[in-house]
């Protein structure tokens, strides 16, 4: 979904932010710094990020909304994360494990979100760390800003506050365990934000279970989210897919495929095959390309199932 002209920030008394949001209540915002606990319906689909008018009786009216990113929850049912955004920080790590396509699955989103995406390498501490940089450096480099950091040892942080200063409002998005919390914590220590540990088998436990949006001291706004094991995009039909994919975009750029609804599987004349088979582009991120063209239209198949019923 490409970015909309429209409110992000309160512009009158009656206007607000929410900040937190707890299933039946959210804490909003307003311009003059003071909050209020407001009471919604759980299927409000208000989020983090929203901003909302004051009605009578305390009621929430919500404004439009300029960005939102949304995932795909467990159910298959998707599930809006928060609103009005201008980019999104990859959380990464050596321990916990990213898992393989992790990192390509949200930069299809932030792209399709209308949100500027960079990587924040943490724990750089860890020895493991170094390979994983190495990796995330030669695969990722060309397409988003990575910032190495260590959230424990306070290392390289101001180079994140500078990035995060002029980013707007940015929300982080990680596997749990990655150090989300730890690094809002560096960031802005007042916050003191609970922080779990990492199981016997080295994945994070889920201590973040509310969306916070926090002003940063040196500048822009940042939201931290729960943990995630996947991220599947859903503002993206599988016509669009390729468009959004990193690294597509500069192949098909410079050689359109022969048919412009080319899928890219095994059409004559296609301009993403014949880069892989010059290793111009990597096997694997084509083939997580296939895999995730599947999961949509196999989503695309479900919904027009149910559109029929």
């Amino acid at each position: 979904m490409k970015k909309k002209s429209s409110p992000s920030t309160p512009r009158s008394e009656r206007e607000a932010v929410i900040v937190s949001h707890f299933g039946v209540k959210v804490l909003i915002r307003f311009p003059d710094g003071s909050t209020h606990l407001a009471h919604v319906k759980r299927s409000s689909g208000h989020v983090v990020g929203d901003c909302v008018s004051i009605c009578e009786a305390d009621q929430l009216e919500r404004l439009p909304r300029r960005t939102l990113l949304t995932r795909m929850d467990n159910s298959g049912k998707p599930r809006p994360l928060a609103a009005n955004l201008d980019s999104l920080g990859i959380v990464v790590t050596s321990v916990p494990q990213t898992p393989p396509g992790f990192v390509e699955r949200i930069l299809v989103a932030a792209y399709a979100a209308g949100l500027k995406p960079f990587i924040v390498l943490n724990k750089i501490d860890l020895p493991a760390t170094s390979l994983l940089r190495e990796k995330i450096e030669e695969e990722f480099s060309a397409l988003a800003q990575i910032v190495c950091v260590s959230a424990s040892e306070k290392q390289n942080l101001e180079a994140l506050r500078q990035h995060l200063s002029t980013a707007g409002r940015t929300v982080f998005v990680g596997v749990s365990g990655a150090g989300k919390s730890s690094l809002l914590n560096a960031l802005a220590p007042e916050l003191d934000l609970a922080v779990g540990q990492l199981n016997q088998d080295q994945h994070g436990c889920h201590v973040t279970s509310v969306s916070t949006l926090i002003t940063l001291p040196d500048g822009g706004e940042l939201v931290d989210t729960p943990g995630f094991r996947d991220f599947s995009p859903v503002d993206v039909s599988s016509e669009d897919l390729a468009y959004w994919y990193p690294g597509f975009s500069s192949i098909l750029g410079q050689t359109p495929c022969k048919f412009r609804n080319c899928r890219h599987r095994n059409e004559p004349g296609c301009s993403i095959i014949a880069a892989v088979d010059v290793e111009m582009l990597r096997r694997e991120r084509y083939e997580l390309y296939l895999e995730i063209l599947v999961e949509i239209e196999e989503r695309e198949k479900q919904q027009a199932q149910r559109g029929r019923s």
